[in-house]
């Protein structure tokens, strides 16, 4: 039986150069790695963002694939993507999902796990 399962792993980093925080503006990037854990050949197609400040402020993104492009992965093969957002706000949080075809014609979707956007601790 066949499998479809792409697995999404993520790590976060905050940019202080890029960032703002007397205006308000918080610059973060993304490291995603997506692995085709399944049994067929499939293809991301798109994606659907749902970004989430600390004051409950929601910006959703859909688009074509992934940093303009729209990876066919074979099982166990896996591309990795970086990316980045602003937030109002020092913390927030990133989920959505990933829209795949298979080779077989076979339509899933590939949730990515939410993830949290904040400062780094410091120690005063």
């Amino acid at each position: 039986m066949a499998a479809y399962e792409f697995t999404v792993t993520v790590r976060t980093q905050y940019l202080p150069e890029q960032s703002d925080p007397s205006r308000s503006n918080y610059v973060f990037t993304y490291a995603i790695t997506i692995k085709n854990t399944g049994t067929v050949g499939a293809q991301l197609i798109s994606r659907h963002w749902v970004i989430t400040d600390a004051s409950n402020h929601i910006d959703e993104v859909r688009g074509l694939g992934v940093v303009g492009h729209q990876p066919l992965l074979q099982p166990g093969e896996q591309f990795e993507y970086t990316s980045g957002t602003q937030l109002a706000t020092p913390q927030g949080s990133m989920t959505g999902e990933y829209f795949c075809v298979a080779e077989d014609g076979h339509q899933f979707e590939t949730r990515i796990p939410e993830f949290v956007l904040s400062l780094p601790r410091t120690l005063h």
